[in-house]
């Protein structure tokens, strides 16, 4: 007759200890029921550091390797399997600790199969033929001395199977954890303490769209959502408050419907205590709470038993929403995600402590917050805080209800807070509400170990990016020294490469294979954007201060940030700054471009011009420099060899040769001298002080505001709160663009606005970028560009960014396509390559240029810079945004040729 099939219960995540003598079958169970990645064997072991199974001297160092893999195992989250004989109490010691260490549940599974059938299966492998005889009966009599203890060990599960038909029988049944509720993925309303205010509770569920039921009595009883979203409370449900019962009643029968989920909070847990029958203190509101249950007694005697098993029931946290979403009452570093043990309950009701007490004789809560780096958001309560903020993916929901505070929802996955006013101050609090954890501009949102050393960076278009170490040493060492506030650095463009080299005479860089290259790529419209003779410029520009405080930490006078491709301030001056945000700003406004794309921020990818803005030393120190070089030695030298030709001399190829090399310097010259003008005072005609004795410039005297020739020419709008607009066609993006411009014009025309930063009279800030869409399968498109292209070049534009028209591009095998690539003019290469550049024999060797790496470096910067955006736009924290953006300024110190 078959035995009937015993199923063993297995948690999911925890420490399986196989336990049996030698013989017993413990390596066939295991690999009947689980997988061989899942098994660590002593035996293995013992090969592995002694190269013989069977080699008992080498048994510590066994297992100490057996320790480690399994630690390594059970860190990663991973089911792990024990297989030993395990038959001593200090060899299960030191796995119940490992599991402890871990906070895993420790399973035992004890093979009980009589002695005679371990010795005759000993007697058959030939490695354990002279197995000594005393060694299974001894392994026997510690085996059944242990059978009694295990659970006093530690283990939370003993399984005994006894004798060979119930080993045969034996199936595993993996259970998942209780906290594992990933499958559940909402959406959900996350309600933060509510101690008794059980009035607030019903307006705060009604203003989320609950519908409560009441029972014959008028109480609320349950209350479900039209949507079918889930309540999910934190905990803390009890005491201090006016009724403590009628919430209770509630919650439990929102649980009890399917319409709540709830976690324990430390004061659930004290009352618990107490119904239990077990001694605890009647402070923090217990003893109100206690006095409201008694009136219950009087209509309803069971409700106290009701109440305790509802308690009971409770588990300490949940993960939720496919691992995106913890919830628990006091908070949970990652590492306690989903783990079982003493440790984590306690953590999750009572938070942690620096071991000190403030001023009031309440301990001081250790900020767990500020150093969370987990994907996972923490949504908690515990520690009443005046408004619920984030704080590195963490949030706190106690604002203090029942001291007369606020009783706080957050909606999820929409990141929505809720609230409602208390209708009263019900219990005075012990100390003034104020935020233990800083969070926004008073945290630490930023780590060196955020951005130190080899990184790996998960995109979600373009998966894993590698930043190299001595990438990120570099890196730091720009950040830490000139760039902006890290708070205000949401986003660096990426670099961009040139278009494939052309062979066309006299060309180094040619529209045509631009056209060419996305054709090839399956892009059928391309976007031709003028190339400004300027510097790349990204600027975060907030609706006002306020909002760049609050948004992004910004100090005090701070309203946004205008930084270069490297995260460096454009000015030395942040009044600069704050006077072109001003205007920016006030274009903004009036073209209602906030209430448009309902934000009250715009992060802008633009040009900054002119050149010499930034670039001044290089164009003294090098172009200049050259500049003045040829024009002090080619007209001495061409007079020279006129003279000499003027008597007789043959010197005509030379005297050419020269000539040519004059013009080239003349031109070479010319083209860098097109991307520098005045700004400021001397730009509006006034001789400034810089000008006439050398002394810094004051800007904005004489009425004007310090701008003029300056000039900004977004092209891009990249993000808004709560979304990137990357994916946004190009066109349409110049096209609001324009509004702005049009906007600048109108106000400029007709400017009656008083403010500190507006001029009595005002220059035109904002520049256009002239474009021309093509057609790359319509040879008369691709010709038109072409045309476009000698055109603009010609007039002394530096050239144009070729870009699909659709803002985010991918090819047929699913890759993405080049975000742009820049076709440079030809005099403009001449300031790249130098003043003879254009002559054949340099053209020709020249055109040996390697720009896979470049093309490489682009994708990945802008893969990152995607990410970055994103991030940003789902509202996650700093550090995460900063780990993208970090990592583009990082790829930048990669060696490329840096005229490609």
């Amino acid at each position: 007759m078959t035995s009937p099939k015993r199923g063993l219960a297995v948690p999911d995540l925890s420490l399986v200890v196989l336990v049996g003598t030698t013989g017993s079958g413990k390596s066939t169970f295991a690999r009947r029921h689980f997988l061989p990645t899942q098994i660590v064997s002593s035996d293995v072991c013992r090969g592995l550091v002694a190269d013989d199974e069977n080699d008992q001297s080498a048994t510590p160092d066994a297992f100490d390797l057996l320790h480690y893999i399994a630690g390594k195992r059970l860190a990663a989250g991973r089911l792990t399997v024990v297989d030993a004989t395990n038959v001593q109490p200090q060899a299960r010691r030191s796995l119940v600790e490992l599991a402890r260490a871990h906070d895993v549940l420790p399973v035992a599974i004890v093979l009980d199969v009589p002695e005679s059938v371990c010795a005759r299966r000993n007697a058959e492998r030939p490695d354990r033929a002279d197995l000594p005889a005393h060694v299974i009966p001894r392994q026997r009599r510690e085996l059944r001395r242990s059978l009694k203890s295990l659970e006093r060990e530690g283990f939370r599960k003993v399984h005994i199977l006894r004798g060979e038909e119930e080993v045969e029988a034996a199936g595993i049944v993996t259970e998942r954890r209780y906290n594992d509720l990933r499958h559940l993925t909402g959406p959900f309303d996350i309600i933060g303490d509510i101690h008794g205010c059980r009035s607030e509770l019903e307006t705060l569920l009604g203003e989320l769209g609950y519908a409560l039921r009441r029972d014959p009595l008028g109480r609320p009883v349950d209350a479900t959502h039209p949507e079918g979203r889930t309540a999910v409370f934190v905990g803390d449900l009890v005491d201090r408050g006016p009724d403590s019962p009628g919430v209770l009643r509630l919650v439990m029968g929102m649980v009890a419907s399917g319409a709540a989920l709830c976690v324990p909070g430390n004061h659930e847990n004290k009352l618990g205590r107490y119904l239990s029958g077990r001694g605890v203190r009647h402070t923090h509101g217990l003893a109100e709470t206690i006095e409201q249950l008694e009136k219950e007694d009087a209509t309803d005697p069971a409700f106290r038993d009701r109440v305790r098993d509802f308690i009971a029931s409770l588990v300490s946290h949940y993960v939720l929403d496919g691992g995106a979403l913890v919830v628990c009452h006091a908070g949970l570093p990652e590492k306690y995600h989903g783990r079982t043990s003493g440790r984590v309950r306690s953590h999750a009701l009572y938070g942690d402590t620096t071991g000190e007490t403030d001023e009031f004789g309440l301990p001081v809560r250790y900020p767990w917050a500020e150093d969370y780096r987990g994907r996972a958001a923490v949504v908690y309560g515990h520690t009443p805080t005046p408004r619920a903020s984030w704080l590195n993916n963490t949030i706190c929901l106690d604002t203090g209800c029942v001291f007369g505070g606020r009783m706080t929802a957050l909606r999820w996955p929409e990141r929505e807070l809720v609230d409602v006013p208390a209708e009263r101050v019900w219990y005075e609090p012990v100390k003034p509400l104020t935020t233990e954890a800083p969070g926004g501009a008073d945290g630490r949102p930023l780590d060196l170990k955020d951005v130190h050393g080899r990184r790996v960076v998960e995109t979600r278009h373009m998966g894993r990016i590698a930043v190299k170490e001595e990438n990120a040493a570099a890196a730091l060492e720009v950040m830490s020294r000139f760039a902006i506030d890290p708070k205000l650095l949401a986003y660096l463009p990426p670099t961009m490469a040139p278009c494939a080299t052309s062979r066309e005479e006299g060309y180094l860089e040619h529209p045509g294979e631009a056209f060419a290259a996305y054709r090839a790529d399956g892009v059928r419209q391309v976007v031709c954007e003028e190339k400004h003779m300027g510097s790349r410029a990204v600027v975060l520009v907030c609706r006002d201060e306020a909002v760049a405080s609050e948004r992004f930490g910004a100090p005090e006078g701070v309203s946004g940030a205008l930084y270069t491709r490297t995260g460096r301030p454009f000015f030395d001056d942040p009044t600069m700054t704050e006077r072109i945000l001003h205007r920016l700003r006030g274009t903004v406004t009036g073209e209602g471009l906030w209430e448009e794309l309902d934000t009250d921020w715009l992060l802008l990818d633009a040009e900054l011009m002119p050149w010499s803005l930034k670039a001044e030393g290089l164009l003294r120190n090098q172009y200049a420099a050259v500049g003045a070089a040829s024009g002090a030695v080619f007209p001495g030298a061409l007079a020279a060899l006129e003279s000499a030709a003027g008597r007789g001399v043959e010197v005509t190829a030379l005297l050419g040769k020269q000539r040519e090399r004059a013009a080239d310097a003349a031109a070479f010259t010319e083209a860098y001298r097109r991307y520098c003008w005045p700004v400021g005072d001397a730009a509006s005609g006034w001789p400034g002080e810089q000008q006439e004795t050398g002394r810094r410039r004051t800007v904005g005297s004489r009425g004007t505001d310090g701008l003029d020739g300056i000039r900004l020419a977004p092209f891009q709008i990249l993000a808004v709160r709560g979304r990137s607009l990357v994916a946004l066609p190009h066109d349409q993006q110049l096209a609001m663009i324009d509004r702005l411009i049009e906007r600048e014009e109108l106000d400029s025309s007709a400017n009656n606005s008083i403010c500190a930063f507006t001029p009595k009279h005002m220059n035109r800030l904002l520049a256009p970028t002239r474009r021309l869409v093509v057609d790359t399968e319509d040879e008369a498109s691709v010709a038109e560009g072409v045309r476009w292209w000698l055109d603009l070049t010609e007039a002394g534009g530096e050239g144009m960014v070729v870009k699909p028209l659709q803002g985010l591009v991918r090819k047929g095998d699913g890759r993405l396509v080049q975000p742009g690539v820049k076709c440079r003019g030809r005099e403009y290469l001449r300031i790249i390559y130098g003043p003879e550049y254009t002559r054949p024999e340099n053209l020709d060797r020249l055109r040996e240029r390697h720009l896979g790496h470049k093309r490489s470096l682009a994708l990945r910067e802008y893969a990152l810079g995607l990410e970055a955006l994103d991030r940003l736009a789902d509202g996650e924290p700093l550090w995460r945004v900063h780990e993208a953006v970090f990592g583009v300024l990082a790829l930048e110190s990669e060696p490329v040729d840096p005229r490609l």
